[in-house]
């Protein structure tokens, strides 16, 4: 045997770190987040989609009165003696106004909303009575409190109706201008500066498709991301494509940081030549690059640099929108200071057969089917990126996990993921 092999032996192969599971992955990230910019007021009617930064409390009772929740009349129980007894219609209550004592014997015309007057007790339909120039007969007896809604029944004075971190909806925005609030406390805007690596990206309108060379790619991740981002309330800067070379992609980074809260990459974060990710941020900052244990969306990195968070996401699309539902939508959440980031599941049938278990946690694009289970979508390449439009969610499959049809499986509907 030569001596120059035996001197010059292979280098050792290093081992790889495990797959960090996706659970453990979320909850580092989230430990990381420090809120944004301190609060702002701002109008109710704007607040939509809004996370709030201060509890509301109610001052006063919703409703404020006993009222009617029908058009119909108020009475008094104990008058009604037959089907066929006559009460004089002593006074007309529209919305808006108040009436006097209801007098024994009589009713009183009343409308949906408007307070009951003092001595009745119940509230008769218009469509259950027969009434005509003489007064109002009633063909039943009432009973006690029918169709009345109580003071207080919906929320009572000194009642906290909204909790600081709650993500206000159109029914939170209605609820705090029930109790008087015009302008609410939320957490600020998050703004994020996005871009992509990758010198196979080209921008749709920048070269026809016919023109397209050996190799290059639309940038799809870059509409998707920006979409995403802007329906969770970001500013979004769009810094772009950045070419593959690491100059570029530190000076992009450097100048993102100065006046962003978030800066998200796609692409660059694996550990090949033309992948500059990692050193550029460690040149600038701190990087924990991971490989979760996840299928699609392996790689994955987080760090900082300076004050501004960094995340960097996987380059094949369907990886990239995974990825960013399940680590970076609970992530701005939380930065905005949300309490509940995690989506909403179900468990529904599945009307598939899934035969080969992966060593990963599998995210599988399904949809559901007339007859409300789930079907599957025949590819689940992580490049496809028409599994995700045409499903209406994912299948949370755990690693080792088969599925065979009529098993129940654990469902992430994309209304919740997306909203």
């Amino acid at each position: 045997m030569s001596p120059a092999l035996i001197s010059n032996p292979l280098p050792a192969r290093t081992e790889r770190a495990p797959l960090k599971p996706l659970d453990v992955a979320l909850a580092e990230l989230l430990a990381l987040a420090r809120p944004a910019a301190p609060a702002e007021s701002v109008s109710t009617f704007e607040a939509d989609g809004r996370v709030l930064a201060q509890d509301i409390l109610s001052s006063l009772d919703v409703p404020a009165h006993d009222n009617s929740s029908m058009d119909g009349y108020a009475v008094r129980c104990a008058d009604w003696t037959h089907p066929d007894a006559l009460l004089q219609v002593s006074q007309r209550i529209p919305a808006g106004s108040s009436g006097h004592l209801l007098a024994p014997g009589s009713a009183a015309r009343i409308f949906t909303g408007a307070p009951i007057p003092p001595g009745a007790d119940a509230v008769v339909m218009q469509e259950d009575c027969m009434a005509d120039a003489a007064g109002v007969r009633l063909p039943a007896k009432p009973a006690a409190g029918q169709w009345i809604r109580r003071r207080g029944e919906d929320v009572a004075a000194g009642q906290v109706v909204l909790r600081a971190g709650e993500r206000l909806g159109p029914a939170s925005l209605g609820l705090a201008a029930s109790v008087g609030f015009d302008r609410l406390l939320v957490a600020p805007r998050l703004r994020v500066a996005l871009f992509s690596t990758g010198d196979e990206l080209v921008m749709p309108g920048d070269v026809a498709p016919a023109d397209m060379n050996p190799g290059a790619v639309y940038n799809s991740n870059r509409f998707f991301l920006k979409a995403l981002l802007q329906r969770l309330g970001c500013t979004v800067t769009d810094l772009g494509i950045v070419p593959d070379r690491l100059e570029a992609t530190v000076d992009a980074l450097k100048a993102a940081s100065q006046h962003h809260d978030l800066i998200l990459t796609s692409g660059g974060v694996s550990v090949g030549e033309e992948d500059h990710i990692k050193p550029a941020v460690q040149s600038l900052g701190q990087l924990k690059l991971w490989q979760i244990a996840m299928k699609p969306g392996k790689p994955f990195a987080c760090g900082t640099i300076g004050a501004a968070h960094f995340v960097g996401l996987p380059g094949n699309p369907v990886s990239s929108f995974v990825t960013f539902l399940l680590l970076v939508r609970p992530f701005i959440l939380r930065l905005l200071g949300a309490t509940e980031v995690a989506p909403g599941s179900m468990a529904i049938c599945a009307d598939f057969d899934w035969a080969k278990a992966d060593k990963r946690r599998e995210f599988l694009r399904v949809r559901m089917n007339a007859a409300g289970a789930l079907s599957l979508f025949e590819n689940q390449s992580s490049g496809v990126l028409t599994s995700v439009v045409w499903g209406d969610g994912l299948v949370d499959n755990p690693s080792g996990q088969t599925i065979v049809r009529g098993d129940m499986v654990r469902f992430l509907p994309f209304s919740a993921l997306l909203s």
